[in-house]
C-alpha cells in the first residue's frame, strides 16, 4: 500500500535515493543531517523500500519523516537521456520527479546522471512559459561578502542565444534574490575581455538586451566580465553558455584538488614543515571548510515548473545534505512561484518592446 505524506506545517523534499556512486546509505545519511538541524522538513524518499527502511530506521532523528515510494529501477550514468525518457517509468529517478510534479513534495534532490535528470524534468515538469532552455546554476565560492556567486548555465545545453543568456540573467538574479538574499544582486557576462566591442555577435547582443532590461527587473548589469572575476567581487551572478560554463567548473574542481595536493605535499616536505602544519592547523582547517565543494554540492535546474536540485554523483552524507538545504530555502522562499511570476514579466515586456512603433524614422 503507498504511503501518502502526512507532514503538515513541513516543507517536503523529493529525494532520489539512488543513481549517486556512493549509494543509498549516503542519501539516507545525508538527509538524516537535515533532519538533524531542521525540525522544518520532511521526506519522500525514492528507491527499494525495504533496504531503504533498514536504512532509515537507524536514524532516529528521521523516524516519522519519511514517506517511502518503491521504485524497482535505477537510472546509471551510463544511460543515455533518451532511453532513460522512454523506458524509465520505474526508476526512483522519475518517481522522484512526479512527487513534485502531483504537488506532494515542495522540490527534488537526485545524485543521478545530470542528462537523464534535466531531460525527465523537462519532460514531467516542463519548461516555464517563455523560457527557450532551461539552465542549471551552481554557487562558485568568492570574495563577495555571501561568500559565493552564482553561475549558470554550466552545462544544461552547451547553446545559448541573445535570448537564452538575457533569460539566465532574469532566473540568475531571481536565484540571487531568494536563495541568497540579495536584493538587487549584480549581473556579470562571461567573455574573453571587458570591452563592449569584444566577443561573439551573440554576446554584444546580449549586452544590449541585458542592459535594457536591468531596470525593470531590478538588478544592476555590471557588462562583461573575465574568467577571473567568477570568484571575484565584481559580479554576483555570472552569465554564459553551457559549454563554457561546464568547462570553467571542471576547471575550477580540477584546480581546487590540485591545490589541496600541493599543501599536503608541501607540509610533508621536512620535520620543520610538518610542526608548521600543526601550528596552522586551525588556519588550514577554515581555508578547507571554506572552499569544501561538498557544502555548496548542488545545481538548482532553473526554468521549469518546479524546484530541482542536482547533487554531485559523489557527493557524501554532508554533500547531500548541503543539496537538500538548498532544495529548502528554495522552496521556503516560493522561489519557483517567484521565478514564473519574474519570467511571464519579461515575456510581456519583451512583447511590447517588439509591437512599439520604430523609432529609426522619427
Amino acid at each position: 500500500m503507498t504511503e501518502q505524506p502526512t507532514q503538515t506545517g513541513r516543507i517536503t523534499i523529493s529525494v532520489d535515493a539512488m543513481g549517486g556512486d556512493s549509494g543509498p546509505a549516503a542519501v539516507v545519511a545525508g538527509i538524516a543531517k537535515s533532519a538533524d538541524k531542521n525540525p522544518d522538513i520532511a521526506f519522500i524518499l525514492h528507491g527499494p523500500e525495504a533496504e531503504l527502511r533498514k536504512l532509515v530506521a537507524k536514524r532516529r532523528v528521521l523516524n516519522g519523516r519519511v514517506v517511502f515510494r518503491d521504485c524497482t529501477d535505477v537510472v546509471t550514468m551510463e544511460d543515455k537521456p533518451s532511453q532513460v525518457v522512454r523506458h524509465g517509468k520505474q526508476t526512483s529517478m522519475w518517481s522522484t520527479l512526479e512527487s513534485v510534479r502531483q504537488g506532494e513534495a515542495h522540490g527534488a534532490v537526485s545524485c543521478g546522471n545530470t542528462g537523464a535528470l534535466m531531460a525527465l524534468s523537462m519532460m514531467r515538469l516542463r519548461k516555464l512559459p517563455g523560457v527557450n532552455r532551461p539552465a542549471i546554476a551552481i554557487l562558485w565560492p568568492s570574495r563577495n561578502p555571501q561568500g559565493f556567486n552564482v553561475m549558470l548555465d554550466v552545462g544544461a545545453d552547451v547553446r545559448a542565444d541573445a535570448k537564452d543568456l538575457l533569460q539566465y540573467a532574469l532566473m540568475g538574479a531571481s536565484y540571487a534574490r531568494n536563495g541568497m538574499a540579495l536584493e538587487r544582486p549584480r549581473i556579470g557576462l562571461l567573455n574573453v575581455g571587458t570591452e563592449e566591442h569584444k566577443g561573439r555577435a551573440e554576446l554584444k547582443e546580449a549586452h544590449a538586451m541585458i542592459t535594457d532590461f536591468a531596470d525593470q527587473a531590478s538588478f544592476d548589469f555590471v557588462g562583461f566580465v573575465e574568467g577571473s572575476d567568477i570568484p571575484g567581487d565584481k559580479a554576483d551572478v555570472i552569465v554564459t553558455d553551457g559549454f563554457t560554463g561546464n568547462v570553467a567548473i571542471k576547471t575550477g574542481e580540477g584546480t581546487a584538488s590540485l591545490i589541496g595536493d600541493l599543501l599536503r605535499e608541501a607540509f610533508k616536505y621536512s620535520p620543520l614543515s610538518r610542526l608548521a602544519s600543526v601550528l596552522a592547523i586551525t588556519s588550514l582547517n577554515r581555508l578547507k571548510k571554506r572552499i569544501d565543494p561538498r557544502r555548496v554540492n548542488g545545481g538548482v535546474f532553473l526554468g521549469l515548473n518546479g524546484t530541482v536540485v542536482k547533487s554531485h554523483g559523489g557527493a557524501d552524507a554532508t554533500g547531500v545534505s548541503a543539496a537538500v538545504k538548498l532544495a529548502f530555502t528554495l522552496a521556503q522562499s516560493g522561489f519557483s512561484e517567484k521565478l514564473a511570476a519574474r519570467v511571464a514579466s519579461t515575456v510581456e515586456l519583451a512583447q511590447d518592446a517588439a509591437q512599439a512603433p520604430s523609432k529609426a524614422g522619427e
